[in-house]
C-alpha cells in the first residue's frame, strides 16, 4: 500500500523526502547522463574533481545533470551529453549512443543514469568544466587502467565504481572502429 510522500525539504536540485517509511533523495529532473568515450587508440577519457559530499578528489567518468540549465529543462539525453563531454573533457562525438541505463543509488536516490557511448571522438578543446567546475583531464590507456585506478586509489583519491561497469562492458564489446 502507498502512503503519502512527505516533503522534508526541498533545495535547488535535491528534494529529501519519506514514502512507505522510507527516506531518500530526489532529484527534480533524476536523470544524469555519463559519456564512455574511448579514443581511437583505445585510450578512456576520465576526470577528476573534488566533491564535496566525499571531501575528496574523485576519478569519474564524465557526466553531468540533463536539463539542469535555465530554459533548457526539456534537454534530451543526447544533447546534454554533448554538452557535457565538450565542457567536462574539450571533446566532441560524431556520434552518441545509448548503451544501458540504471540507477546509481536505488536505496537512497531516484536518480537514473544513462551511458552514452561517445564515439569518434575528437579534441576540440581544453574541457576542465564551467565557472564553477575545477576539473582535470585523464586520457588513460586501456592497457594500463587497472594499474592507474589503483595508484589513483592508492593515493587517497575515490574511484567511481561506474568506471568499473564500464571496463567490463568495454571488454565484452567492439567499439566501431576498433
Amino acid at each position: 500500500m502507498n502512503r503519502p510522500t512527505t516533503l522534508h525539504y526541498s533545495g535547488r536540485y535535491l528534494k529529501l523526502v519519506e514514502r512507505n517509511g522510507w527516506e531518500f533523495a530526489t532529484r527534480h529532473n533524476p536523470v544524469v547522463v555519463v559519456l564512455v568515450a574511448w579514443t581511437d587508440d583505445d585510450e578512456l577519457v576520465l576526470v577528476e574533481q573534488y566533491r564535496e559530499p566525499i571531501s575528496g578528489a574523485m576519478i569519474e567518468l564524465p557526466a553531468g545533470l540533463v536539463g539542469d540549465i535555465s530554459g533548457q529543462q526539456n534537454e534530451s539525453v543526447v544533447r546534454a551529453g554533448e554538452r557535457e563531454l565538450l565542457e567536462e573533457t574539450g571533446f566532441r562525438a560524431r556520434s552518441m549512443r545509448e548503451i544501458m541505463r540504471c540507477p546509481t543509488s536505488a536505496g537512497m536516490s531516484d536518480e537514473t543514469a544513462v551511458f552514452l557511448a561517445a564515439e569518434g571522438i575528437e579534441r576540440v578543446g581544453p574541457g576542465g568544466g564551467d565557472a564553477s567546475e575545477a576539473i582535470t583531464v585523464h586520457i588513460i590507456a586501456r592497457d594500463r587502467i587497472d594499474a592507474w585506478l589503483e595508484q589513483c586509489y592508492l593515493a587517497g583519491k575515490a574511484v567511481d565504481s561506474k568506471i568499473y561497469s564500464v571496463l567490463h562492458w568495454r571488454s565484452r564489446t567492439t567499439m566501431p572502429g576498433s
